[in-house]
């Protein structure tokens, strides 16, 4: 007949172990997923209150005026008579604010009435 023994670890070590797994999870939510969060917020409000004129730059570096949204399809105007396509997402809040400042200018809007 086998008989088998259970070793068993002190009662304290297992609650530590655990505490300890706990602060983890806890450091790394507040040092990572957190700011990640806001900053991702931030970036869909700016690219909600985009409008016709702004000057942006998107997340490939390229600076442009907005000419044209269309829903998701923002339109930049990258020279005289040059115009590009994009996504609204494209546009980066982090590289506009850095070229252009906080204010994030506006050029004049032209219509074609």
């Amino acid at each position: 007949m086998q008989t088998l023994i259970f070793l068993q670890a002190a009662g304290n070590a297992g609650m530590i172990q655990m505490l300890f797994f706990a602060a983890i999870i806890l450091v790394f939510w507040l040092f990572i997923i957190r700011p990640q969060a806001k900053r991702q917020k931030e970036q869909n409000a700016f690219a909600n209150s985009l409008e016709k004129g702004q000057e942006v730059v998107t997340a490939s570096g390229m600076l442009g005026r907005i000419n044209k949204i269309e829903a998701e399809i923002v339109t930049l105007e990258i020279g005289t008579k040059s115009f590009v396509r994009i996504t609204r997402s494209a546009i980066s809040k982090d590289l506009t604010e850095q070229v252009y400042g906080k204010e994030m200018k506006k050029g004049p809007v032209e219509t074609n009435d």
